[in-house]
């Protein structure tokens, strides 16, 4: 039997992947109003990530990727993962230096992406998901620190580069 909290997270990864897969697409594609890759790949290079083209298609295929993972509750823990890594890189290179507050350019919106994701891999996609019948479609700890562990060592390894 379906519950609400079911739908209720179906819901939230509906609209949270999908608006972050349309991120991510903004990036690539230039979709939905985006710059596309060849201008977010300059703007990667202005922040220090070399080739700028390459680590934009890194950056913006996580989203995309990610948010589609969480959306259909595909490979949930990786798709948590995807997003968490982005977001550390963004508040590492973009927005630590700015407080927590959005308004002044701060973490604040990179921090909500990123736990929700974690609690989304901690919770599960819930019954109405890809990943239901999968060991690791009912989220727990070992899925967030899968998701966590993952996407530190992503962006770890991404901001030593």
């Amino acid at each position: 039997m379906v519950t609400a909290a079911d739908c209720g997270l179906l819901l939230i990864r509906l609209t949270f992947g999908l608006l972050m897969a349309g991120h991510g697409a903004q990036k690539v594609f230039g979709l939905f109003g985006g710059q596309g890759l060849t201008e977010t790949g300059k703007a990667f290079a202005a922040l220090g990530y070399q080739p700028g083209k390459l680590f934009a298609a890194i950056g913006g295929l996580s989203e995309l990727l990610g948010g589609l993972g969480l959306a259909l509750g595909l490979l949930t823990p990786l798709a948590a993962a995807a997003l968490i890594g982005v977001m550390i890189n963004a508040m590492a290179t973009v927005t630590g230096a700015h407080g927590l507050w959005e308004t002044d350019g701060g973490v604040e919106y990179s921090v909500c992406i990123a736990v929700v994701a974690l609690a989304i891999a901690a919770i599960g996609p819930g019954r109405l998901a890809a990943d239901r019948f999968l060991p690791w479609g009912v989220g727990g700890w070992k899925e967030a620190a899968f998701a966590l562990g993952l996407g530190g060592l992503a962006a770890a390894i991404t901001l030593s580069l």
